[in-house]
């Protein structure tokens, strides 16, 4: 094939992966192809989900480190929320995924409304909480009066729009699972352009609209994932994706909603474990001052938009694990894990590289404050030395839950980060004396113990006969 056939046949593949392809059986064919065209989709969509904090981080920063740790320390509380999305998500993911590699797409749409269901329900509860006790949260996280004052606004308006969060979460993975990820992508995409709309406009008054300050961006971004939301149901309800829904299939239908509960429980503790170490390490950091609180939320902000093309490459990996092994493919899903991990480990030791060169340029485009740098940068080029094992740890992990096994991945998360990660971090950072540096220390020596338990788990092979 010459050159120029190549590039043709790279365009269009990458044209078909960014309008969607309902007729590709990714069970079939090319496992590289297969990985690219689920991929270029799902990258686009955790880039746009990423954009929401890079977004609100950006327009926050205008307002001073009071509002930006106000901000970070309201993510921070969602550890909770995001678990439960994140956890029904992937037993969501896992069951549609099976059910379309075994050509069952009317089950498929069974298992999706179990999962609005059970979305709806358990976001009205943690919405009412959170937005109720809204300053609490903000100084049990160790918030200074300040950042309280001007954050409680920011935190109530985030837990009260938790629904639209809970959807968008709970819609894509079913989008995902079927393999209709460009769908995942373009209510992203909508989602996002209102948000960088709105949130300037909202926070600063501009135009007719009313100054809200830090709470304006809260505003905006609900507004934008609530659209997106819109959208994705629009595409579920009118039968033109994989999956489709009628409003009179939204009922519960008992053993679907137990398994998909069962799985999702090992993978709501499965985030909540790294989730809330990531709660232990800010609160660490806490100690040190609001400087050292917004550096280190910017550093991970800034590293979770950069490495969105692996967490694209490590659903793809779930989609293809659970479609191959629900067509009777073992060995088909096994190899495309491993091909997954082995893109996915040039990526980010691309992007580990960028970190070390250009970690103060890429931390000064967001803030002008010298000591926020300085803890941002310094962050940035200590979490870079984890990128290689990472790569593989992220894409393992997925696998594992694309075949229903929530247990093993959660096992050894509880491991790396509880046991591991957090003692670590606090004799580092206070025992030791290195300081906050000695809590970023402690996130690549984590990282490095989960890949290695990933792949040694991977390799025995169990999760080959999961049923789910």
């Amino acid at each position: 094939m010459s050159e120029q056939e190549s590039r043709q046949g790279l365009w269009s593949s990458l044209r078909e992966a960014v309008a969607g392809s309902h007729g590709r059986d990714y069970t079939k064919g090319s496992i590289d192809r297969a990985i690219f065209m689920l991929s270029v989709p799902m990258v686009l969509e955790m880039c746009m989900e990423s954009l929401f904090g890079i977004v609100d981080i950006f327009f926050v920063a205008k307002l001073g480190k009071e509002a930006m740790a106000a901000a970070a320390l309201t993510e921070s509380t969602l550890t909770l929320l995001f678990a439960v999305a994140m956890g029904l998500s992937m037993g969501t993911t896992a069951i549609i995924a099976r059910r379309i590699g075994e050509k069952n797409n009317d089950d498929a749409g069974v298992a999706a409304a179990q999962s609005l269901i059970a979305g709806v329900a358990i976001s009205i509860v943690i919405g009412v909480v959170g937005a109720w006790q809204a300053p609490n949260l903000l100084r049990v996280m160790g918030a200074e009066p300040e950042v309280i004052r001007i954050g409680a606004g920011y935190t109530r308006t985030i837990y009260g729009g938790s629904a639209t969060i809970f959807l968008l979460f709970l819609l894509n993975a079913i989008f995902r699972g079927s393999g209709d990820a460009a769908v995942a992508m373009r209510s992203l995409w909508l989602a996002n352009g209102i948000n960088i709309l709105l949130n300037p406009v909202l926070i600063f008054g501009l135009g007719p609209f009313p100054e809200l300050g830090v709470a304006g961006s809260a505003v905006g971004t609900t507004i934008g994932r609530g659209c997106g939301v819109l959208y994705q149901l629009y595409v579920l309800f009118s039968g033109s994706g994989r999956v489709s829904l009628r409003l009179k299939d939204i009922r519960l239908v008992p053993d679907v909603m137990t398994k998909l509960i069962s799985l999702s429980l090992g993978g709501m503790f499965q985030y909540i474990v790294p989730m809330g170490s990531w709660t232990a390490l800010i609160r660490m950091a806490a100690t040190f001052g609001t400087s050292a609180v917004a550096g280190y939320a910017l550093a991970v902000r800034i590293i979770i938009f950069l490495i969105l093309p692996s967490w694209g490459m490590s659903n793809a990996a779930a989609t293809l694990v659970g479609q191959n092994l629900g067509a009777g493919e073992p060995q088909r899903a096994e190899k495309s894990a491993w091909r997954a991990g082995f893109f996915n480990m040039l990526f980010l030791g691309s992007v580990g590289l960028a970190f070390l060169i250009w970690a103060p340029e890429l931390v000064a485009l967001f803030v002008s404050d010298p000591e926020v740098i300085s803890v941002a940068a310094a962050a940035l080029r200590i979490f870079s030395a984890g990128n290689v094992f990472y790569a593989y740890g992220m894409v393992m992990t997925q696998s594992f839950n694309g075949a229903g096994d929530t247990f093993t991945p959660t096992m050894i998360n509880l491991a790396c980060y509880w046991l591991f990660q957090i003692p670590l971090a606090w004799f580092l950072a206070f025992p030791a004396g290195i300081g906050f540096n000695g809590i970023f220390y402690a996130v690549p020596a984590a990282e490095l113990a989960l890949a290695a338990l990933s792949i040694w788990m991977f390799r025995k092979g169990k999760w080959k006969t999961r049923k789910v």
